[in-house]
Parts: structure tokens; C-alpha cells; sequence
């Protein structure tokens, strides 16, 4: 029984370890980084890619500030953090604008620096609705100005409640985060979450492992294999 104990004991150890150190797991709740991530997929956060702050061990502990071995984000990164108003809550969104940038929305179209953001339309997002209905989205392709690409989703077209938003000017140390799916992201265009101090974020996104669409509890394994996105697995982040 000791022999036992020490083991498990050990390896609760080592799992901890490396989720604080390398690469920590996490699953989408929502539907707000659509079509990049679905509800269901369960991805690795890097824990490296932006240093380590009391935010990278369990429970947030607040035995420093700062970050440890620090490395800044990069526009356009998908990034788990901390709810600057409720640490003690995740989010993931993706990084929209650095210290000094200026952010504004007019009329459904980001700008940044006073520029508008290219973006051009493509290929409907089609998708099922919780009432099982069908529906097609419009997507964009939007070109950052890193160079970036990625899809986005803009459900209610151009005049949704924050597609005119004032002119955010970016303080040092703070990072603007959005949602892929427009329309349907709490963000940092939204007071109750705001922009995101560098200490509050949590690693990186960097690969899916897993993804289901729901339909199998997790009793019921029998069901795991229909409801599982094979299409989806091991998949990087972009």
C-alpha cells in the first residue's frame, strides 16, 4: 500500500509538473471562436511560448508577478488567459492588438491603426443550429497586418452590437482580444472582459488531440466512435 501510494503520489506529481511547465489541456465551451474552434474540440495549450506567471500553476497562486522567461504574443495568435475581471476564469480568443495599437471597429470592419483590415468573402460556413436546423454564415478570410490569415464568421451581417465600437487606444502591457465569430464573442470590445494585462495569459494554442460533436455522454462509449470529428484530430491551430 505505501509502494502504491508513493506511485500515485509521483505521478500526480509529474502530471502537474507538466502542465505547468510544457503543455496543459483545454476544451471549447462556446461557440465564440468559430469556425477555427467548435464546441467539442479539446485542445494543448503551450505554456512555453509566453513565459510562466502565477497564472501557469494550478489555482493561480499568487506567489510572484510578472512573468518568468517571458516572450511577447504575436498578432494573430489564439491564446488562452485569464478573464481580467474574473481570474477565475478561462478564455481563448485571438490576438487582435499590441501595446500601442488602436483598435476600432466602424460598420462591421476592424481597423487597426487608423487602417482598415483586409478581409475577403468566401464560401458560407455551413452548420447545425441547437434547434438541429441547418443555417449557412457568411465567412470572411481576414489578412492581419503581420500577414496573418484566418476565417471569421459575421452571422448578423455588418451592424451587430459591437460592430461600432470608439477608437481603443492600447496601454503598454495590455493585448486586444477577439473572437473569430464576430457577432457572438465577448471580447475585449466588451467592457465586462476589457483588454488583457501580459500576466493574465496562459499559454498558447497550439494543436487539437481530440474533438466531439456531443452526441455521446461519456458513459457511453459505445457511442464514442460516430461522435467523434476524426477530421479535426491532430490539427494545428492556426
Amino acid at each position: 500500500m505505501r509502494e502504491f501510494i508513493k506511485t500515485l503520489v509521483y505521478a500526480i506529481l509529474i502530471a502537474v509538473a507538466f502542465r505547468t511547465v510544457a503543455y496543459e489541456p483545454f476544451n471549447i465551451p462556446s461557440g465564440s471562436m468559430f469556425p477555427t474552434l467548435l464546441v467539442g474540440d479539446y485542445l494543448f495549450v503551450s505554456k512555453p511560448s509566453y513565459g510562466y506567471s502565477r497564472h501557469s500553476l494550478p489555482f493561480s497562486p499568487p506567489l510572484f508577478d510578472g512573468r518568468i522567461l517571458a516572450s511577447a504574443p504575436e498578432r494573430g495568435d489564439v491564446a488562452v488567459f485569464k478573464k481580467p475581471t474574473d481570474e477565475a476564469t478561462d478564455y481563448i480568443k485571438r490576438v487582435i492588438g499590441l501595446p500601442g495599437d488602436r483598435i476600432q471597429m466602424k460598420q462591421g470592419r476592424l481597423y487597426i491603426n487608423g487602417e482598415i483590415v483586409p478581409r475577403r468573402r468566401v464560401e458560407d460556413y455551413v452548420m447545425t443550429d441547437p434547434y438541429g436546423r441547418t443555417v449557412s454564415i457568411p465567412q470572411y478570410i481576414e489578412t492581419l497586418p503581420n500577414g496573418v490569415e484566418h476565417h471569421i464568421l459575421e452571422q448578423l451581417g455588418d451592424r451587430a452590437q459591437h460592430d461600432n465600437t470608439r477608437e481603443f487606444e492600447i496601454p503598454e502591457g495590455l493585448y486586444f482580444m477577439m473572437g473569430d465569430n464576430r457577432d457572438n464573442s465577448l471580447d475585449s470590445r466588451d467592457g465586462s472582459v476589457g483588454m488583457v494585462p501580459f500576466e493574465n495569459f496562459v499559454g498558447r494554442a497550439e494543436f487539437l488531440f481530440f474533438s466531439t460533436d456531443g452526441s455521446a455522454r461519456g458513459y457511453e462509449f459505445w457511442k464514442w466512435p460516430f461522435a467523434t470529428r476524426y477530421s479535426r484530430l491532430f490539427q494545428a491551430i492556426e
